[in-house]
């Protein structure tokens, strides 16, 4: 499995959102530059939200984005299927009941199985205030001499 940029951008902007929540309604052009990313990417993905509960949007001069909920009640693993779709390792886990014809006699199932799990359960289990507050004991321009 391999994220896109999309969901890495997607990312990447929830967490901005998150870490700067009390700043009331973010610009996309402020994300873009604190991210180093493309405003026209980040354009890109904001459909994608404004179709969920994930965002709040304010138009005009104080216009912007913020977070609709707490930064805690946000996973990686909605965020990233809600840009990449699926978080499936292969095509025959993306829907339940498994359509595939050789789903009964396929050896490697149980494999992509368990790693769908734990991949599941891993990105479930890390919400954006996991990260920042890790980010915070861990600053990575934090140093010592």
């Amino acid at each position: 499995m391999k994220i896109s940029t999309k969901g890495r951008y997607a990312l990447r902007m929830m967490l901005d959102l998150a870490e700067h929540k009390d700043d009331g309604y973010i610009a996309l052009k402020d994300i873009a530059q604190r991210q180093n990313v493309s405003k026209k990417y980040l354009e890109q993905i904001i459909p994608v939200f404004n179709k969920t509960d994930f965002l709040r949007t304010n138009r005009g001069f104080q216009g912007g984005y913020k977070l609709a909920k707490a930064p805690e009640k946000y996973t990686v693993g909605e965020i990233l299927r809600l840009t990449e779709g699926t978080l499936a390792p292969v095509s025959c886990l993306e829907y339940e009941p498994n359509e595939c014809e050789r789903c009964a006699e396929c050896i490697t199932l149980p494999v992509w199985q368990g790693l769908y799990s734990v991949v599941t359960e891993y990105l479930d289990g890390i919400t954006l205030q996991d990260i920042l507050d890790k980010h915070k004991e861990n600053p990575a321009d934090d140093y010592m001499i």
